[in-house]
């Protein structure tokens, strides 16, 4: 039972850290107004309302890495052949998903994309079940 936690919270933080770095490397590319970056709501309102469409993608790419990688970690970790942890990652980081895109004004594919992305914690999982046991 503790292993299957470790496992969820382990490919929380794992995921957590994908997302921050793919969405770090997108805010280089696609830098956001300073207003926006320093957390203002206001103004990051305004920046997605005009950002182009690589800086929002690459936030659904920093999902997508992340389910798969949240998904594989906690699979691997609960060592059970289940897709229970992998599932649970993938739920609580569409909750948090979905919190976001309704507190801040974003297009309808970035909304389809969102939600759907979360389910590559299947793949993560499958690909977790093709490698050696830990």
């Amino acid at each position: 039972m503790l292993r299957r936690i470790l496992a969820v919270v382990v490919g929380i933080i794992v995921g957590s850290i994908c997302i921050t770095v793919v969405e770090k490397i997108g805010h280089y590319l696609y830098p956001p107004p300073a207003a926006a970056a320093a957390g203002d709501m206001k103004a990051l309102q305004v920046y997605i309302n005009d950002a182009p469409f690589m800086a929002l993608f690459f936030i659904i790419l920093a999902y997508a890495l992340a389910a798969i990688v949240s998904g594989f970690t906690a699979s691997k970790i609960s060592n059970n052949g289940k897709s229970i942890a992998a599932v649970i990652c993938g739920s609580i980081f569409l909750l948090m998903t979905i919190y976001m895109m309704a507190s801040l004004p974003t297009p309808m594919w970035f909304w389809i994309l969102g939600i759907f992305v979360w389910g590559l914690v299947f793949i993560g999982h499958k690909l977790a079940l093709k490698t050696k046991k830990i």
